[in-house]
């Protein structure tokens, strides 16, 4: 623990003399490390759906180079980043990691929809190249076929399914509208979510799409269904907020739940209708009770400005790096695909800079799921400043101390 912090302290030290180079206007530099470049791919959206969420870990992640460039590399080998976009389009997925691949890319991030990062799984198996999808929460990704190379951070969707069961019991919900996209990436969480929560009765779907301008038809037929609660599935952004405005103004007083998205996205809070967002319970990863999610929060606030608002996407593209980075150590070095996809298995108890304070990372051979049970979920609640107030007073996912 005293390392990882006194790593930040460095951070903090430097963020300020992080230059870019390259089309990459906030590339990481080289810093002290003098040795061969490591190269590492990222398919970073940042245009497409997945946007919105994908920039917040993808800054990150350049943040978490830097700070390992600073203090020497990895091996005395600086990390550098190539980095190509897919817009969350599976049809664009294999071109851009080949592309990657033929830029020297050793290892690759995988920041993109679910969707896409599902695409990519044969690619990768064709490119020998082992790749952590940061922000990854729909459990089909690192299942077989093709999951020998891909891993992922977060608790998924079949412990999400299981979180929302136990807060739908402690509030008597029995039936439930959704308010949903049009994106790939949400229709496939909502085939892995909702396919596991027979603990409730859907009675009404809805779906907008992901560039309305108007939901109001859509919220009258789930009033008209008088669901006990509703659930928004959005990649977030400007639909999430429209969303969340219309459930306000027209069922006021319905409890609302929602994915992670809205929770890590603060510059959607600001475009929210006053009190639009009050009441409203999303599913979280940040605990400001766990003292790596504090060290991470004094350095970003340190990096972006006092009002910046740490998101579980910023925790997980921190930690992805820091995982990598042990990875290589391990291996002795990035040349070897298949000494480095061992180290990664190697891993285990990682301590997370998200989640409760003991929340940890393990993988194996048959474990790419780096969450060791669910204590990487929270249950928060909006208050009447469109800001989270908390943890959800009825009801969180147990966690042994």
């Amino acid at each position: 623990m005293a390392r990882w912090v006194a790593g930040m302290a460095t951070l903090a030290l430097a963020v300020t003399a992080c230059g870019g180079t390259g089309d990459d206007a906030d590339s990481p530099t080289d810093g002290s490390a003098k040795g061969a470049p490591i190269i590492i791919g990222m398919d970073e959206d940042s245009t497409g759906p997945g946007a919105s969420y994908s920039t917040i870990a993808g800054k990150t992640i350049r943040l978490a180079v830097q700070d390992i460039n600073d203090k020497g590399g990895v091996l005395g080998r600086p990390l550098r980043l190539v980095i190509e976009n897919d817009e969350s389009d599976p049809t664009k997925v294999p071109a851009v990691l080949q592309k990657l691949h033929s830029q020297g890319a050793k290892a690759l991030f995988l920041q993109s929809g679910s969707a896409a990062v599902m695409q990519a799984k044969s690619t990768l198996t064709q490119l020998g190249l082992p790749a952590i999808a940061p922000t990854g929460v729909t459990a089909t990704l690192v299942e077989p076929p093709d999951n020998e190379l891909i891993y992922m951070l977060a608790n998924t969707t079949t412990d999400w399914a299981e979180v929302y069961c136990g807060a739908f019991k402690a509030a008597n919900i029995n039936t439930l509208g959704i308010l949903t996209d049009d994106t790939t990436t949400i229709a496939a969480l909502n085939k892995a979510l909702l396919g596991g929560m027979s603990c409730v009765k859907v009675t009404a779907t809805e779906k907008g799409a992901a560039n309305a301008s108007d939901l109001s038809a859509q919220v009258a037929r789930l009033k008209d269904a008088n669901p006990d609660a509703v659930l928004v599935t959005s990649v977030g952004g400007a639909f999430e907020v429209l969303a969340q405005n219309t459930l306000a103004a027209q069922l006021k007083g319905k409890l609302r739940f929602s994915l992670a998205s809205i929770g890590n996205q603060p510059s959607s809070w600001k475009l929210a209708n006053p009190g639009a967002l009050e009441g409203l319970i999303f599913m979280g990863s940040i605990n400001h009770e766990n003292p790596r999610t504090k060290a991470l929060t004094e350095l970003l606030k340190k990096a972006n400005g006092p009002d910046y608002e740490v998101t579980a996407y910023d925790a997980e593209g921190w930690d992805a790096v820091q995982l990598l980075k042990l990875a290589i150590e391990k291996a002795g070095g990035p040349d070897d695909p298949k000494k480095l996809n061992e180290a990664i298995q190697s891993i285990s108890g990682y301590e997370s800079s998200f989640g409760q304070g003991n929340f940890t990372l393990s993988f194996s051979a048959t474990k790419h799921l780096g969450a060791d049970g669910p204590c990487g979920l929270s249950l928060i609640e909006f208050g009447a400043d469109n800001k989270p107030k908390g943890p959800w007073a009825s009801f969180q996912p147990p966690c042994s101390s």
